[in-house]
C-alpha cells in the first residue's frame, strides 16, 4: 500500500513539473513574440524574424508566432517561407480570422504578381 502511494505521488510530481515546464515554455514563447513585435515596429525585421523563429521553436503550437513570422518573411521577400508559416499558423488555428485574412491578402498579392511575371 505504501509503495503504491509513493508511486502515485511520484507520478503526480512528474506530471506537475511537466505542466510547469509547458507553462514556462508558453510564457517564454510569448515573450519572444512580444519582443519581435517591438523590434519590427522599429524596422528591425531580421531581429524580429529571429525572435519569432525562436518562439516557434520554444512552442511549436503557437499559431500567432507563425503568423508574425510569416509577416516578417513576407516583409523581407522570403515568400516561400512566408507561405509555409501562414499555412502552419492556419493548421494550428484554422478558425483564426486574423491569420486567415493575412494569408488571403498574401496569396492575392503574390498570385497577382506571379501572373504579371508570366
Amino acid at each position: 500500500m505504501k509503495a503504491t502511494a509513493i508511486a502515485i505521488v511520484a507520478c503526480v510530481g512528474v506530471l506537475s513539473s511537466t505542466s510547469l515546464f509547458a507553462a514556462d515554455a508558453k510564457k517564454d514563447a510569448k515573450s519572444q513574440v512580444e519582443f519581435g513585435i517591438s523590434v519590427a515596429q522599429r524596422g528591425l525585421w531580421r531581429e524580429a524574424i529571429y525572435r519569432w523563429e525562436k518562439a516557434t521553436e520554444i512552442d511549436p503550437t503557437y499559431a500567432a508566432a507563425y503568423n508574425d513570422l510569416a509577416i516578417g518573411y513576407e516583409h523581407e521577400g522570403q515568400l516561400d517561407k512566408a507561405r509555409k508559416a501562414y499555412e502552419k499558423a492556419l493548421e494550428l488555428d484554422p478558425n483564426n480570422s486574423q491569420v486567415r485574412q493575412n494569408y488571403e491578402l498574401f496569396k492575392e498579392i503574390n498570385d497577382r504578381t506571379a501572373q504579371k511575371e508570366k
